[in-house]
């Protein structure tokens, strides 16, 4: 047996069924929602009814439409924060530094000083302020009163030698400081 609230539910509600629909179809961009939206709208304005029963019903109706698209868009652009958890404590730094890898790295760096060592004096200093002191090509010119372009192959001359020396083995790197030396006191005399 309805009750006077389905009554009115019926009477003041229901027959503005075509419009309400109307209203949400042009109002709401997922067409596929819109029954869903008829429905909780009906259910919102059922529970108002239920404490006080609206003086315009029609009004009231599109009003809890208009109110319930703002919430749904509202909540469309929340973002979501879920909680990851705690992450298992980081030991890079301890891992990664194994004494295997530790001892690698102080003989490559041994290895590295020996061959600087081995460099002319003027490769070596040139090399020294580009590469260790970063000095721009044109202030170590400036420093050691040499042209840049004298700069440039002292570079290229150092790289080609560490590099040899570290990656060509011991009789290649013998032989290319020897050769360095030599070409180093070539270029001393010429500048």
């Amino acid at each position: 047996m309805p009750t006077v609230l389905d009554r009115w539910f019926i009477e003041a509600i229901l027959v503005h069924e075509e419009a309400l629909l109307r209203y949400l179809q042009r109002s709401w961009p997922h067409r596929d929602e819109v029954h869903d939206l008829r429905q909780e709208v009906y259910a919102r304005v059922y529970e108002a009814a239920g404490k006080a029963l609206p003086q315009q019903p029609k009004a009231f109706l599109f009003a809890s439409a208009r109110h319930l698209m703002a919430d749904r868009a509202r909540r469309a652009r929340v973002v979501s924060i879920e909680p990851m958890g705690d992450f298992e404590p980081s030991h890079v730094l301890v891992d990664d530094v194994s004494p295997e890898r530790w001892c690698g790295g102080r003989q490559a760096l041994k290895r590295l000083a020996d061959a600087f060592d081995r460099l002319p004096d003027r490769c070596r200093d040139v090399v020294w302020l580009r590469r260790v002191e970063e000095l721009s090509q044109k202030d170590v010119a400036l420093r050691l009163g040499i042209s840049e372009k004298t700069v440039e192959k002292h570079i290229a001359k150092g790289m080609r030698l560490l590099a040899g020396h570290l990656f060509g083995g011991e009789g290649m790197s013998r032989h290319a400081a020897s050769t360095a030396l030599e070409e180093g006191d070539e270029q001393q005399h010429a500048d």
